[in-house]
């Protein structure tokens, strides 16, 4: 039994057991409130303070509420486990209101989660996605053609629209050319904008609600028998789909499934920009690449590990636990840092360094590399679309390296870690852009 000074020693935070003291209370951030810290660290503000504090999870306040902060391969498994944490209400409303979208699949658990990710899935089969690869590979074709007659291609806006056209051909979505622009601003906005304040902030909201709108007329009149798109393809799937009970998905958030698959992949741009980048910083890859064909993979696995992309994931807890002597009440905000993780020195050997070669020794943890989530696709939060990314990324890196000749004139690709998302102050301007085959 605690004796009368153990007893107070347990309220204040300690166990006292067998003579010994347990410290478990939780290092804290000195900050009265570390919003402005995080906004000025970015994607570095819970690795900056685990180093400060000697610990890979602590406590602070963000907008004046309690949030944990954890980094690392076992602090991810934590993050994971199903049993410990929900997703419901974890996502601050401007995430939501842009980037996710309103009763999406990250913002779900239990059986609907299941139920829901099942459809996302079944997108994901490698018949599918060769399909995908094969519309984006024909985009790059043409794009190559135009951007042969440009002073100057600003890559990411080009490699946007790339994917955009591209994808809205697989999901079975109707693009117009006179339209392709338009879309891709607007789902770009969306990702933008999360991290937005003032009038870019509300500039994506309004982009999202605008995007929204014109899938849920599509999915009206896939529902109507209007557009009778493929079978298999995500408009049909999403628009088509009815739950146990015979419902069909509620037509707004039909709407946010198919965007939460046209969003993703316009995203990648920002990975091939980072490609483009890391081969204007690293050259010697270049070579490299013709060589050895494995050190495809590899280089783009290290540029998802070291590039910013998504900085954390967000968790409440779903019941009180304790982990590592530390207490985690219930409905309490977690934030899981995804960039820190894959920067952790833990598990990286010189993880700030550029070294391809080192994912030859992976050992393949869904933990340890998470750049879009961790945890088993089928049954966590893990994007359903990374084997997507990967191929598309690597077709990408082959257009770039073996297909195309260009210039990278001087401009500022600084990287303002501050930003979220983050990506090179100039966009990466190329300049006399010719195909291999013309020159």
């Amino acid at each position: 039994m605690l004796n009368e000074h153990g007893l107070n020693i347990y309220k204040s935070g300690l166990f006292f057991f067998k003579g010994l003291i347990i410290m478990t209370t939780i290092p804290k951030d000195k900050a009265i409130d570390s919003t402005p810290a995080l906004l000025s660290d970015g994607y570095n503000f819970i690795g900056n303070r685990c180093d400060e504090l000697g610990t890979d999870v602590f406590e602070t306040r963000l907008m004046m509420k309690k949030v944990i902060c954890m980094r690392g391969e076992e602090a991810a498994r934590v993050f994971y486990d199903t049993d410990r944490f929900n997703r419901k209400k974890a996502a601050p409303k401007r995430l939501q209101k842009t980037l996710f979208g309103e009763g999406g699949v990250q913002g779900i658990d239990g059986e609907s989660h299941k139920n829901r990710k099942e459809l996302f899935m079944s997108l994901m089969s490698a018949d599918s996605i060769r399909q995908l690869l094969g519309m984006i590979g024909q985009e790059w074709e043409l794009a190559i053609k135009k951007w042969s007659t440009l002073k100057e291609v600003i890559l990411l806006n080009e490699t946007e629209e790339i994917l955009c056209r591209a994808v809205c051909r697989w999901a079975g979505v109707p693009l117009k050319d006179s339209k392709v622009s338009k879309r891709t601003k607007q789902i770009s906005s969306m990702i933008t904008s999360a991290g937005e304040i003032a009038l870019d902030h509300y500039k994506g909201r309004r982009n999202r609600k605008k995007a929204e709108k014109w899938i849920s007329g599509l999915i009206n009149k896939v529902r109507s028998g209007k557009i009778i798109p493929g079978e298999q393809s995500a408009l049909a799937v999403f628009a088509q789909h009815r739950d146990r009970d015979g419902n069909r998905l509620d037509e707004r958030v039909a709407a946010v499934e198919i965007l939460n698959v046209l969003r993703p992949t316009v995203a990648i741009g920002r990975f091939i920009v980072f490609i483009a980048h890391a081969l204007y910083i690293y050259p010697e890859y270049r070579d490299k690449l013709l060589q050895q064909p494995e050190m495809s993979e590899w280089f783009v696995q290290e540029v998802r590990r070291v590039y910013p992309f998504f900085p954390f994931a967000a968790a409440r807890v779903k019941k009180d636990f304790e982990w590592n002597g530390i207490h985690f009440p219930k409905g309490r905000r977690v934030l899981l840092d995804l960039y820190g993780t894959n920067h952790h020195a833990g598990t990286w050997d010189d993880p700030e360094v550029f070294r391809p070669e080192r994912f030859k020794h992976w050992n393949g943890s869904p933990y340890n590399f998470i750049p879009q989530g961790g945890g088993d696709h089928n049954t966590n939060h893990r994007c359903a679309g990374e084997w997507a990314t990967i191929e598309t990324m690597k077709l990408a890196l082959d257009y770039i390296v073996k297909k195309m000749r260009y210039n990278v004139p001087q401009q500022d690709l600084t990287i303002d870690m501050s930003n979220f998302p983050a990506i090179p102050e100039s966009r990466f301007v190329i300049t006399n852009v010719n195909s291999v085959s013309s020159t």
